[in-house]
């Protein structure tokens, strides 16, 4: 699942929204590499960082959501490629 979400962030480049879920698999593999150790070695360590990498990835899509509506709001565009003219 972890090759899954990298391979489709290196193929699919323009399309953010596709960046962005590929992130959100990225978390939900190491959630799922958490889980399973923390079984395996019987302890709840990687069950509590679990929580707080839920956390986080539910912070990072709603900032990047509400960053992505409020640029497609002012570019009218959602390709990455198309988002060059925001450099300093």
């Amino acid at each position: 699942m972890f090759c899954l979400s990298v391979a489709g962030i290196f193929l699919n480049r323009k399309n953010i929204i596709i960046i962005l879920m590929s992130i959100e698999l990225m978390l939900l593999a190491v959630n799922m590499n958490f889980i399973a150790f923390s079984h395996f070695l019987g302890d709840i360590e990687g069950q509590v960082f679990v929580f707080f990498i839920l956390t986080v990835a539910a912070a990072e899509s709603a900032i990047g959501l509400a960053i992505l509506v409020t640029l497609f709001r002012n570019r009218q565009v959602i390709n990455v490629s198309d988002w060059d003219k925001l450099k300093g």
